[in-house]
């Protein structure tokens, strides 16, 4: 849904953002969709999301990148330098009179810009700070660096996207930045919750997120299965058979008939072929064992298919086969976009584009894209003009002094 104002559940609700890419700022976004006033601060030359694209016609510009384009829906936007003095300075005052700071710098950056929690607390008692590290403010690994990539190994997602008994199989990553994602959802229900708690305490405190535990809270029983009995899961599955991602002619669908029902609607979908009564296959140790012979046949059988006939034949007969979206699948699911999930919002820049919604609806107090993302340092002259009181000659040197 799109307005001009924005009325959601956490309207009256003032944030402070810093740091760069992905974990802080997907925090404050799902707050901002949901009203609540997000400063976001950038260094003076821009969070680093500016240069990760993508880009139309893959031409790089710091006010077009996909990526900082979406995370950063609903925000006002400044920019201030907080290694210089007058730049922390500055950054208090925001600071005291917001309900809830999110950053995530490293630990070892912390001092230097001043993100104390004891001092902040000083300032305003009533503040929630969460501070998002990669193996949070404590611990032997705590001023370790990281990137996606090192995070999703050091949670253990990598290694259930590999593929036991399959060593030609390395473990994958996924596309993007999902490690900062999670750790950007896991911050904002712990400040949240502090907030919550704030309304009959009174009273603010620090919210420490480390991305490592983020990512190993949501490996489920992948984790559990390790000290119960040894197995390891991997991207195939605990060698359930048959299951598997396989190609039709027009994309790809993930078949599963693993139990004997499912195994003979899937026979029946498919006709019933010869091949389906051979003593290979007549139950499902004997198809587990013999995959490497089901699968060319079933290949084979779904080579000219389509995947949406395919799928409704199946789901027809109670058989579990799934399509596999792309995201052109997805922008064009006549689902997604019954339920208004999709939104358009012109940039000045960029221009118009559909943006992803909330993955929930409010009956009362929607969800609204009311701003697009900010242009760096756009809001300097409304913010630290207008409420922190700066004339336009100081907010001219703090420009020349690159402040700002």
């Amino acid at each position: 849904m799109v307005a001009e104002k924005s009325v959601g559940p956490l309207h009256g609700i003032r944030v402070v953002e810093c740091g760069h890419m992905v974990g802080a700022a997907y925090a404050t976004k799902l707050m901002a969709d949901l009203g609540a006033e997000v400063v976001k601060v950038e260094e003076p030359g821009g969070d680093d999301a500016r240069r990760r694209g993508p880009y139309p016609d893959t031409i790089p510009h710091p006010e077009k990148s996909g990526l900082f384009l979406y995370l950063n829906t609903n925000k006002l936007g400044v920019t201030l330098d907080l290694r210089q003095a007058r730049g922390r300075e500055l950054f208090r005052g925001l600071v005291q009179e917001a309900d809830l700071l999110v950053h995530n710098y490293l630990p070892p950056d912390m001092a230097a810009r001043g993100l104390d929690y004891a001092a902040f607390r000083e300032l305003n008692p009533g503040l929630v700070m969460t501070s998002i590290s990669p193996f949070g403010q404590t611990g032997p690994n705590r001023d370790y660096r990281a990137h996606d990539l090192t995070m999703w190994s050091a949670g253990g997602i990598v290694y259930l996207s590999g593929a036991s008994g399959r060593e030609d199989l390395p473990p994958l990553k996924a596309f993007g930045q999902q490690a900062g994602l999670q750790a950007g959802v896991n911050a904002a229900v712990g400040s949240l919750s502090a907030l919550f708690r704030r309304a009959t305490s009174g009273q603010g405190q620090h919210v420490d997120v480390s991305v490592q535990e983020c990512l190993v809270a949501i490996m489920e029983n992948n984790y559990i299965s390790w000290p119960y009995d040894g197995s390891v899961a991997s991207r195939l599955g605990f060698r359930l058979i048959p299951q598997d991602v396989l190609p039709c002619r027009d994309g790809y669908i993930y078949v599963l008939a693993i139990e004997d029902h499912q195994w003979n609607g899937a026979m029946e979908l498919m006709g019933n072929p010869e091949w389906a009564s051979m003593d290979l296959f007549q139950d499902f140790p004997s198809r587990s064992a013999n995959w490497d012979a089901l699968k060319p046949l079933l290949e084979d059988y779904l080579q000219d298919k389509s995947v949406q006939e395919t799928y409704h034949a199946a789901q027809a007969r109670r058989v579990p086969f799934a399509p596999v979206s792309t995201m052109g699948d997805l922008l064009d699911s006549s689902h997604l976009n019954a339920r208004g999930f999709f939104a358009s919002i012109g940039h000045p820049q960029a221009g118009t584009l559909r943006y992803p919604g909330a993955p929930y609806q409010f009956s009362a107090s929607p969800w609204l894209l009311s701003r697009p993302a900010p242009c760096l340092g756009q809001h300097n002259v409304e913010v630290f003009g207008g409420r922190l009181g700066l004339g336009q000659v100081e907010l001219e040197r703090l420009k020349e002094d690159k402040v700002i």
